[in-house]
């Protein structure tokens, strides 16, 4: 994929590429040129809420927000909160855009990329919310350092959010599953908040449920829900 810049490096004036399924509609193109740039991350500098959004409000950053539903329903529901969503592929980028659109979200930062360099430069304890809905599992043992659940990437999240915080995570794959058992068990700075087994078993109130979750379960799988809280340690 191939960005066009302007000189300004807050700005970004064209997309390209196929990071995406299909050609994009001439619509859909309209919502990458005009309002993607307007709602983009800047590319350098601290990610904080008064440089996001004017002033501070309750963070909560996605990653990987697949078309965009659970991100843009959290944010409709929260209109005083901030919401950062990270993406790599286009198709998705667009879906969540015309959620901004319709949905008339001003409470929404995307990032079309990695979400670990966005993350990387939020200051330590200012996130509410971390969101991690149906990462790629990489299922082959080979490739398990590639998974979002590993000790790099989770001592990241535990960097940034604030005592308190919550971090949410949802699989329908039962190898990752036991893969974020295993690396979470393991840690004295998230507390598993839950008491029985339907606490992991039933979407909790406020999470809505994504078309991927909706394909799992017309596929037969299970759906798993996780939530643990960033303790004071």
């Amino acid at each position: 994929m191939t960005a066009h810049k302007s000189g300004d490096p807050t700005t970004l004036n064209r997309l390209y590429g196929r990071q995406s399924g299909h050609k994009l509609r001439p619509g859909q193109q309209q919502l990458v040129d005009e309002l993607l740039p307007a709602i983009s991350i800047p590319e350098e500098g601290p990610i904080t809420a008064e440089s996001l959004f004017g002033y501070d409000r309750p963070l909560h950053f996605e990653i990987g927000f697949g078309g965009g539903e659970h991100m843009a329903y959290r944010a409709d529901m929260l209109p005083d909160h901030g919401f950062i969503g990270c993406e790599p592929f286009l198709n998705g980028v667009v879906s969540a855009l015309g959620h901004v659109r319709d949905q008339h979200l001003p409470n929404i930062r995307l990032h079309m990329g990695n979400a670990l360099d966005i993350l990387a430069r939020i200051p330590d304890g200012a996130l509410s919310f971390v969101y991690l809905l149906h990462p790629d599992p990489w299922p082959k043992a080979r490739h398990a350092k590639r998974r979002m659940m590993n000790k790099g990437p989770v001592d990241m999240i535990a960097a940034k959010l604030k005592p308190g915080g919550e971090f949410r995570f949802g699989t329908d794959h039962p190898v990752y599953l036991r893969w974020a058992l295993m690396v979470m068990n393991g840690r004295e700075d998230f507390q598993w908040l839950c008491d029985k087994p339907e606490d992991f078993l039933k979407r909790p109130g406020g999470w809505p449920e994504t078309r991927y979750e909706a394909k799992a379960r017309r596929q037969g799988h299970e759906v798993w829900y996780f939530r643990w809280k960033r303790t004071e340690a």
